[in-house]
């Protein structure tokens, strides 16, 4: 059996290429309008209008004095020749601005009376009020921004702690982007050469050929998978690490909910089973955002309220990435359920002793397991720094090693991750089993397009729509 010659696996990556990418489709030919700032009286505020007709409205304003990229200082005076405020207006042309079309952004006092006028002004010039996330979908209809880009602006806007502005800004900056152009990069040299083997049906691959892109296919499930998962360490970053105060009726959990909130958010009384159902508030512990979750007192004799309470402590215990077991100083240590003392990890779990102004801590050796004792007292503070240094600790440990940029995908993500993932074992049991390769190919398209959905190289109008309506106007 002759060797194959690679003359047609250029022509046939290209042909690949074509098959995954979509034309982004062209924005609506109408301009648009939305304050880009918050509603409310603020020293400042930012009007924005996008489209083709935003050069036209900037020289009706500002006549003469159009200077691309440069903040001009100058009177808004509506159609009527009224002065309403004293603005400055920076005019970005086509396509080099956010939205990739012709964009004025005007600064004017944050008067929701001033701001109202230039909006009523705008709109009568003929633009239109701009939907939820409208700004952001034609930068990526036109280009400027992948849809992965698209959602990192709304992380963005969104950010609770330290870590997720960091994170979103490399995803921002096409750190996902750059890493699933790589993988479908690989991934088109594969489907190359596959597809030169189906331009001759009556050849097969050599054995030494599909080794070689056995490795190559294994390489990119293995890094597929890596990438997969950032997926929950992308949750914490977004919705914050789920931590859980647990234990015995009156140790003291309420307390500690109040002490790490800064406020009296939870009731707290010397009575037992005070807290019958959880209370769940957000918080930022150094550079982490924590979903902290108070729960109903582990009690091994409860009543018939007190028992539904201590379910849902249950299920919360198995979902918590930390748990904080809170024991009572000067006390022997209660009886735990199975579910709890089985989820004691010294990676997820502080022990925090509480009532430590009342009573001495125990010297250690809790739970016959090496976990982190902090001795507290709720009440006074005492300890709040090292529990804040151990909780930390643990959050530091959550974040995927060995990953460049602080990649961290989404659910979105996700799901299409996993389809790349199916899609790639298919074809490594059909290449190792030698079926044909016009099947292997099929599962090598379907992965690109897997690859493809999550950067946005898709035709999908519906899907657009729904993921920009949940962003603010004037994003």
């Amino acid at each position: 059996m002759h060797r194959l010659q690679p003359r047609g696996v250029e022509f046939d990556l290209a042909q690949a290429k074509s098959r995954r990418c979509v034309t982004p489709m062209p924005s609506r030919p109408d301009t648009i309008v939305a304050p880009a700032t918050a509603a409310g009286t603020a020293a400042l505020a930012v009007v924005r209008v996008s489209g083709p007709e935003a050069a036209r409205i900037d020289q009706e304003l500002f006549p003469a004095s159009s200077y691309p990229r440069t903040a001009r200082h100058g009177d808004y005076r509506d159609r009527h020749g009224k002065l309403v405020d004293d603005v400055v207006a920076t005019f970005f042309p086509g396509p080099r601005s956010y939205s990739g079309e012709d964009l004025l952004e005007i600064s004017c006092h944050g008067s929701p009376f001033i701001v109202q006028k230039i909006l009523e002004d705008l709109l009568a010039r003929g633009c239109r009020a701009a939907t939820p996330g409208e700004f952001t979908q034609r930068a990526f209809l036109n280009g400027r921004l992948d849809l992965s880009q698209a959602e990192a602006v709304m992380d963005l806007i969104h950010a609770r702690s330290e870590r997720a502005p960091a994170a979103a800004q490399q995803q921002l900056r096409g750190a996902l982007g750059r890493t699933l152009n790589q993988l479908t990069e690989r991934l088109l040299g594969v489907l190359a050469k596959v597809e030169a083997y189906i331009d001759f049906p009556d050849e097969d691959l050599p054995a030494e050929d599909r080794t070689a892109l056995q490795v190559a296919l294994e390489a990119l499930w293995k890094d597929t998978d890596r990438l997969l998962a950032t997926r929950h360490y992308g949750e914490m970053l977004r919705h914050g690490i789920k931590t859980v105060i647990v234990g015995a009726p009156n140790a003291g959990k309420s307390s500690l909910l109040n002490l790490l909130v800064g406020r009296e958010r939870a009731i707290v009384s010397p009575e037992p089973g005070t807290t019958r159902d959880y209370l769940e508030e957000q918080i930022v512990v150094g550079p982490h955002s924590l979903r902290l979750i108070d729960t109903a007192g582990l009690n091994p004799e409860p009543g018939a309220i007190e028992k539904l309470g201590i379910e849902k402590s249950l299920e919360h215990i198995a979902e918590a990435d930390l748990i904080l077991l809170v024991i009572e100083a000067g006390r022997p240590v209660p009886e735990f359920p199975r579910a709890l003392l089985d989820r004691l990890d010294p990676t997820r779990c502080v022990v925090v002793v509480n009532k430590i102004d009342l009573a001495p801590a125990p010297a250690g050796g809790l739970f016959a397991k090496d976990l982190p004792i902090v001795p507290t007292s709720a009440v006074t503070g005492l300890g709040y720094d090292q529990l804040v240094a151990q909780i930390t600790r643990l959050a530091d440990a959550f974040q995927v090693p060995d990953l460049e940029d602080s990649i961290a995908i989404n659910a979105r993500h996700a799901d299409a991750l996993d389809r790349a993932k199916c899609g790639l074992k298919d074809a490594l049991s059909k290449l190792t089993g030698g079926g044909p390769s016009e099947l292997l190919a099929s599962d090598l398209r379907g992965t690109l397009d897997a690859y493809g959905d999550i950067i946005g190289k898709v035709d999908n109008e519906r899907m657009l729509d729904h993921l920009f309506a949940t962003f603010c106007i004037g994003k």
